[in-house]
């Protein structure tokens, strides 16, 4: 399903309809006249395809879309709300920013601000929008006029948004997702599910919990999307806080990376030293770190939980750390590595199962119980799930008991 954002003065205009029950005093209240109140209510309903209100003698009452409606419209403004705010704590910006100011931006011009902050180019942006450039410099350009803040600094190398444009690009994202989630709740009830997941997965993830998820999930709800993006902790966290992912799934880090995020643990599994079949130190009765230290290994990069644990083999035996590593977290080129040399690498046997079980690869006898490492989930702080988004967490910490 396209999601189209919904005009933002339309939905100020259905919030004030829902609050003073009457077209009427709606008018009154927000300076619009009733017929232009009357279209917009009507133009809400038709791009999400159900009656918002229901028509009674004594008012109007949102309709179960509506409340649904309601709900979702509230929190996207507040987010935008939060922002204006914070950029009033900026003394500098307390002279040409007005806390109202934000009843006038519209939805294209936070679209636009969006989509150059993304790339941090007009050209590009315009591109990804499928509109004109000058349609996206004008729309950025306006929004700047309106705040009466520079949102773009000009560079050697093209332009680079200022921080009050970072803070409104954050809230705009937040609140087009939680109208994107209140679409989809709608759409569910009216017609079918056909909602998107997204999802942040780490490597740990990907072979055990994330698969058995997916199919699970998907035999309840054949006509769910499910949307995996799959990168670097730091660029997950990133898309998560900014509303561009749902979930992130893999390695927990402690302390919590970011305050507006939380944490649930489902599983604690131990690394495994693992290394091809045949190989030289499974011939050894007892496997000692300075035999880890001779032979070559691959490793995740520094900072990553993981690798931490792989550095902490060599010093709790003061031993020298090994010096011929490969740095990847590719789970295919660290099994075709194994396969075809006498490297070693630190990972859990949960990520190599195939492998394991084909016999192609084997665990080293190795204690290493202390590398147990958490694994689980990460959400915004208040983040609220569609029924949907619910039932798929469900699945996942049903999917992770198995393996407690």
């Amino acid at each position: 399903m396209d999601l189209q954002i919904p005009n933002l003065r339309h939905l100020r205009v259905f919030l004030a309809v829902c609050e003073l029950k009457s077209i009427t005093r709606a008018s009154e209240q927000i300076y619009l006249s009733q017929p232009a109140i009357t279209q917009a209510i009507a133009k809400l309903e038709k791009q999400l395809e159900t009656h918002l209100f229901e028509r009674h003698s004594d008012g109007m009452y949102p309709t179960e879309s509506g409340i649904l409606w309601q709900k979702r419209v509230t929190r996207s403004l507040d987010y935008l709300k939060d922002s204006a705010a914070e950029l009033l704590r900026d003394p500098s910006l307390k002279e040409t920013l007005s806390a109202n100011v934000l009843a006038q931006i519209s939805t294209t011009q936070l679209k636009a601000l969006v989509a150059v902050c993304d790339v941090q180019n007009f050209s590009i942006a315009s591109r990804n929008l499928g509109v004109s450039q000058s349609s996206v410099h004008r729309a950025a350009r306006d929004l700047e006029k309106l705040l009466g803040i520079a949102l773009f600094d000009k560079t050697n190398t093209g332009i680079s948004s200022t921080d009050a444009a970072k803070t409104l690009t954050k809230a705009a994202k937040l609140a087009f997702s939680e109208l994107s989630q209140g679409m989809y709740e709608i759409h569910a009830l009216q017609f079918k599910d056909v909602s998107t997941i997204s999802l942040g997965s780490m490597p740990l993830a990907r072979t055990t919990i994330l698969p058995k998820s997916i199919l699970r999930f998907g035999d309840q709800h054949p006509d769910v999307n499910i949307k995996i993006i799959e990168g670097p902790y730091p660029d997950l966290l990133h898309h998560l806080r900014h509303g561009d992912i749902d979930i992130v799934l893999g390695a927990l880090r402690y302390p919590s990376p970011a305050d507006d995020v939380i944490q649930e643990e489902l599983w604690n599994p131990p690394l495994s030293i693992v290394c091809r079949d045949g190989h030289p130190l499974l011939s050894l009765n007892q496997v000692s770190a300075e035999d880890l230290e001779k032979f070559a290994w691959v490793v995740p990069a520094d900072g990553t939980p993981t690798r931490s644990a792989f550095e902490a083999i060599f010093d709790q035996a003061d031993c020298p750390q090994p010096s011929r590593i490969v740095e990847s977290s590719s789970q295919i080129l660290i099994r075709e590595l194994l396969i075809g040399s006498d490297r070693l690498t630190l990972i859990s046997e949960h990520q190599m199962e195939r492998e394991i079980e084909l016999g192609i690869l084997k665990i080293l006898s190795y204690p290493l119980e202390h590398t147990r490492r958490p694994i689980g989930l990460c959400v915004r702080k208040n983040w609220l799930p569609t029924i949907t988004q619910s039932h798929f967490l469900s699945v996942l910490r049903e999917i992770c008991d198995q393996f407690r």
